[in-house]
């Protein structure tokens, strides 16, 4: 009975099949590759897994990607939510210009993006020589990695909170005021509880993408182990002295902690969800 009623129910012709075949065709495309990816890992043994893994480059490797992906992904989400703000609800000259200009680094190649980030941020620079007089030093060193991942994860946060926005209807904002809220209060207790469901997967999909970028980063990190060497340039590093058990055993370690960093952020979403929602 419960069957029946459940094929009466579903819009989907042929569920059954279709189903199948999304499983199939995912089944395919992700765990064929992610199974041939830890099997190969796991030729040299646990044992081996575990000594490659732990190497001190390998840590600082790991330390490096994801404390830049952290950084880069929480400052996108202020950068994000501003730009999207003023997009929805500003007025201003070539606006929609700008607004095309948020996908460039969607359009861009990384190597590309990297390569103008260099350009821009060296220390023989304009830019470069007008900060190195201020003693800071962009390029080449943990914060160009982390400018990097600012510029290729902010298409994300703004084209995920933009529509959340633009459904915000502003006479919630003109209720709050007339019930004596400030400004601040109004944004704090009012829109970004509305907005924090957008800004959160945002922030999960900036983060996400930058853990496993390689073009923009290699280019401005300087590559030095220990220091700016990113997870990434370091598979192909060990791919290159045809270290492919090495390589394939960091790469199921990175899987592996970007898995739970964006399980942990998930969690976090949905409680976040529950508040906001009471």
């Amino acid at each position: 009975m419960n069957r029946l009623k459940f094929k009466q129910n579903s819009v989907l012709p042929g569920f059954g099949l279709s189903l199948g075949f999304t499983v199939f065709y995912l089944s395919l495309i992700v765990l064929v590759p992610l199974s041939a990816l830890i099997l190969r890992s796991a030729e040299g043994g646990l044992e081996g897994f575990w000594r490659t893994v732990s190497q001190p480059r390998v840590l600082a490797s790991f330390r490096v990607t994801f404390a830049s992906a952290l950084q880069a992904a929480l400052l996108n989400v202020v950068f994000g939510v501003t730009v999207a703000w003023f997009l929805v609800r500003g007025r201003f000259p070539l606006k929609r210009l700008v607004d095309a200009l948020v996908d460039l680094p969607f359009a861009m190649p990384t190597a590309v993006s990297g390569i103008a980030l260099t350009a821009l941020l060296a220390p023989n620079s304009a830019l470069g020589l007008a900060l190195a007089r201020l003693g800071v030093q962009v390029a080449f060193t943990p914060h160009g990695i982390t400018v990097a991942m600012i510029f290729i994860g902010l298409p994300f946060v703004i084209r995920s909170v933009q529509p959340a926005l633009a459904d915000l209807s502003a006479e919630l904002e003109e209720a709050a005021s007339s019930l004596g809220a400030t400004r601040a209060q109004t944004l704090w207790r009012v829109v970004l509880p509305l907005l924090a469901p957008s800004i959160l997967s945002g922030f999960t999909l900036a983060f996400a993408r930058a853990l496993g970028e390689y073009g923009s980063v290699v280019f401005i990190a300087g590559n030095m182990p220990m220091r700016t060497e990113i997870a990434s340039l370091l598979i192909i590093t060990k791919l290159e002295q045809f270290d492919y058990t090495g390589a394939t055993a960091i790469a199921v370690a990175l899987l592996a902690l970007s898995l739970l960093g964006i399980l942990a952020i998930n969690l976090i979403q949905a409680r976040a969800a529950r508040h906001w929602g009471n």
